[in-house]
């Protein structure tokens, strides 16, 4: 298993996280039918089963990982100025709060499993600029995780965060 770090600027309509990074562990699930259940044991919960919108998107009140469960697809994060990135079955992905993410392509049978630390709900936001100021601020207040979602009580999460 390897970690990708990367910091994404605001872009003035996607705030991304001025303090956290993207945390990207690669290969770290040879079985990803197990990832699931490491996530609620890690208490990473309120999860949900899918792919990834098709459009830039954030989270302002939650931290969320994603787990590839299967396929793959290039995902853009950071926001329209982002980056691109090739992701596949046994990847996660930790998205500190206000960080975009995007589905350019997938593969046919991609599918993924997103979740939140301590089961927190979360909201789904584009970038409206009249939404921004209160944005910002709720993305500020969100406390950093209790464990990391695939290695509990130690691991990159802990080292970058």
């Amino acid at each position: 298993m390897t970690v990708e770090i990367f910091y994404f600027d605001d872009d003035g309509e996607i705030p991304n996280n001025p303090d956290l990074p993207v945390l990207i562990y690669r290969h770290v699930f040879d079985d990803p039918s197990s990832i699931e259940d490491t996530f609620h044991s890690h208490n990473w919960q309120n999860s949900w089963v899918d792919g990834i919108f098709d459009f830039h998107h954030y989270h302002s009140v939650a931290h969320e990982v994603i787990g590839i469960l299967e396929g793959h697809a290039s995902i853009q994060l950071g926001g329209p100025l982002g980056k691109t990135f090739t992701l596949t079955a046994g990847d996660v992905v930790v998205l500190p709060a206000g960080t975009g993410h995007k589905a350019l392509h997938t593969s046919r049978q991609f599918k993924v499993i997103g979740a939140y630390p301590n089961g927190q709900d979360y909201d789904t936001l584009t970038g409206d600029p009249c939404e921004r100021p209160a944005n910002l601020e709720r993305i500020a207040q969100v406390e950093r995780p209790q464990t990391d979602p695939v290695y509990g009580k130690q691991g990159p999460l802990f080292e970058h965060w």
